[in-house]
């Protein structure tokens, strides 16, 4: 990859500026996960807390991540990306250490807002700093491995929550501090300065709405099976949504600095890679979400061991969000995510054939691990790389946001339709029929997904996006 000048004339390979960034992309999104395998042990400490209580350790950050993103994309294009990168992971850090000394649910709650505030504003900038540090012809390459980061996190959550919680809960959010700092100390000396774009401050009640829209809903989403999909709570929120989205929608259609510049919708793949990322997010919550159920909750492992035996589909995704440049170069970028669906579907029908009550790792659970990974690692990265490739240099935070987002909606879905998928059922047959049946839901809806991605087309680099990106980084 190219090199970037800073102040002092020396050369930054953007390889380094990936490596920075991927730090705080990798423990923001452990953070999604990491703390699932923590919640029996937390309300142990707390004392005869509900885990329906604690389970707003997990929606209050979900909810203000996603909700955040694009608001803090524009931020970051508006002004300085770096800025605002630097500023997250200190909130970031700032929040893990709060956590880590939480004295009850409340405080705990209120400490995940605020890591979740500094995970929203870390995770467009990093991927503004990634691609105008890359040349042009570099960046699908560059974006790929920016994704495979998230995603290993994402994956291995259960793992390394699994090993930290044998020592204590809190690790999990202590682990974060060193290594935070570390990746900001670094940061600060060697992340290149990359000026925005300026101009007025964006659309504050559009972002508001915005904000309260993305909120509502996923709220109505993570807690339908708690409150009853019909109930008013539910339906309130479902409603508050809406309306908070066509006042959205409203106001940046009037206003002179939206928050969603109508142009990022018109830039190549990106609606399609949207969509994509959201159907593909509801296929992987849905299969995460279910291994761990199916193996601690019937099998009876440990979270440790669990975690563990998660880990061979995570290990395989960087390694084929690789190689699957290889393959973009030769069929082009909408095949690849299209065989990456079928390949996650092929995992769950692996899943819902071979596993059974009989606990059987190496002939059950394995293989369909193993072959969900290969599809993890073809599709992500790709339709990622695939909707930020064609967006202006100026947008990158704002469109990569929109993006996140998406992903974002998606997990919150899925984890919903596996609940209702799986029902109440009494008995282990009716267990196992239920599990079974969700895989293969969960299989269709990957498959789906591999089909809206079929029509990406990966736009080739042209000299004058790569001069732009030139222009906007400074010393």
């Amino acid at each position: 990859m190219s090199s970037l000048v800073t102040s002092k004339d020396r050369p930054i390979d953007s390889r380094v500026v990936l490596a920075i960034v991927s730090v705080g992309i990798l423990l923001s999104s452990l953070d999604l996960f990491i703390v699932n395998v923590a919640l029996p042990d937390m309300a142990r400490d707390f004392g005869d807390t509900q885990l329906s209580g604690l389970s707003w350790v997990l929606n209050a950050y979900a909810i203000v991540f996603a909700a955040l993103l694009v608001p803090a994309g524009r931020l970051g294009d508006r002004g300085s990306n770096r800025a605002t990168f630097l500023i997250g992971l200190a909130i970031f850090v700032l929040g893990s250490g709060l956590c880590s000394a939480a004295w009850n649910v409340q405080s705990l709650v209120a400490f995940r807002v605020l890591q979740a505030v500094g995970a929203a504003m870390l995770t467009p900038s990093s991927l503004g700093l990634v691609l105008a540090a890359a040349p042009a012809e570099r960046r699908p390459m560059a974006v790929r491995l920016w994704v495979a980061f998230g995603g290993l996190g994402a994956a291995l959550g259960p793992v390394i929550g699994g090993l930290l919680v044998e020592i204590d809960w809190r690790w999990v959010f202590v682990v974060n501090v060193p290594i935070g700092l570390a990746a900001l100390a670094v940061g600060l000396r060697l992340l290149p300065q990359v000026c925005g774009d300026g101009g007025a401050l964006p659309d504050v009640f559009g972002a508001v709405m915005l904000i309260g829209s993305i909120g509502t809903l996923i709220l109505a989403l993570v807690k339908g099976a708690d409150w009853g999909w019909t109930s008013a709570g539910v339906l309130i929120a479902f409603a508050v949504a809406v309306v908070f989205g066509v006042a959205f929608r409203i106001s940046s259609a009037r206003h002179h600095s939206p928050v969603v510049d109508p142009a990022l919708l018109r830039a190549p793949n990106f609606v399609l890679m949207a969509g994509n990322s959201l159907f593909f997010q509801i296929a992987f919550a849905g299969m995460l979400l279910s291994v761990v159920l199916w193996a601690q909750n019937v099998w009876g492992w440990t979270a440790l061991k669990t975690g563990l035996a998660i880990a061979p589909g995570p290990l395989v995704v960087p390694l084929v969000a690789v190689l699957a440049g290889r393959f973009i170069g030769r069929v082009g970028a909408g095949p690849v995510i299209a065989a990456g669906g079928v390949l996650f579907a092929a995992g769950m029908v692996w899943w819902a054939r071979a596993i059974t009550l009989e606990p059987d790792y190496v002939g059950g659970l394995l293989g369909g691990m193993v072959v969900s990974g290969l599809g993890v690692g073809l599709t992500l990265p790709t339709a990622f790389a695939a909707g930020s490739a064609g967006l202006p240099p100026q947008r990158f935070a704002t469109g990569s946001a929109v993006l996140s987002m998406s992903r974002q909606l998606g997990l919150a879905i899925g984890v919903a339709i596996l609940v209702a998928t799986l029902g109440s059922p009494t008995g282990q047959q009716a267990t196992l029929d239920a599990f079974h049946r969700s895989w293969y839901v969960t299989a269709a809806v990957a498959v789906l997904a591999g089909l809206i991605g079929l029509g990406a087309r990966m736009p080739k680099p042209v000299a004058a996006q790569q001069e732009s990106v030139s222009e906007h980084v400074t010393a």
